[in-house]
């Protein structure tokens, strides 16, 4: 049986984390290149590359909200394998 790529929340929160680093790096290029095609005068190749980056924007948002929801289910998991009581509850 093939092993699952995220076997659990912190390998899959890494990963999270890579992608989000990885769209930095891509929405830089996409800005230069927008600057070099609006300056060659293609207007389509520009309107075209505007909707990349803001889909870039969009899935760098998305990835941000599922990188929360992993902090908070990693902060759940601790509190269910450990005894139990919220911090509040302890005596």
């Amino acid at each position: 049986m093939p092993e699952p790529p995220f076997d659990n929340i912190e390998s899959a929160h890494q990963y999270v984390k890579l992608l989000a680093e990885q769209i930095e790096d891509v929405e830089s290029e996409i800005e230069k290149d927008i600057s070099e095609a609006a300056g060659s005068g293609f207007a389509r190749r520009v309107d075209a590359l505007q909707l990349v980056n803001h889909k870039l924007k969009q899935l760098k948002h998305h990835l941000a909200a599922s990188s929360r929801i992993l902090n908070d289910l990693r902060a759940l998991r601790r509190l269910l394998i450990g005894d139990g009581r919220l911090d509040d509850e302890r005596p």
